[in-house]
């Protein structure tokens, strides 16, 4: 992020530049300052719009191959003593399911999947939906 303000922060002084040497230079007094306005607010709305579509570009979303192909490290599953049920409900949170949906997946009731999500967070050592996925993912249970 840094070395991008510091590129837009040197493109602008460049154009400054070419502003004053054409002012010294060349046709300054045949061209009104409206045009030259013109010319800066195209170019840093086309830097504008450059910048917004790369800051804000869609997520890498994984395949379903990938998925499949994944292995789950089992001794870091067997350490942090998740059962098989709760490594389900632990994947199910991991795609953004709520409560009631991983319940209603399931066939369970809502406040076993509350119960389990509790168990879970004590044995990741987390506080958060979040934080559980992020910890299950360096622990290679989630891709």
């Amino acid at each position: 992020m840094k070395k991008i303000i510091l590129l837009y922060g040197i493109s602008l002084s460049l154009l400054v530049f070419l502003l004053k040497w054409i002012d010294y230079r060349l046709w300054v007094h045949d061209i009104s300052m409206e045009i030259y306005m013109g010319a800066i607010a195209a170019i840093f709305t086309g830097v504008g719009i450059w910048m917004g579509l790369r800051l804000t570009s869609p997520k890498v979303i994984i395949k379903k191959e990938k998925l499949d192909t994944f292995q789950v490290n089992e001794d870091n599953l067997k350490a942090s003593n998740i059962s098989q049920r709760e490594y389900e409900i632990l994947k199910l949170l991991s795609q953004g399911l709520s409560n009631q949906e991983i319940a209603d997946q399931l066939f369970i009731s809502l406040s076993t999947v509350k119960t389990h999500v509790s168990n879970l967070y004590s044995k990741l050592d987390v506080k958060r939906r979040t934080q559980a996925i992020q910890q299950a993912k360096e622990l290679s249970l989630l891709p």
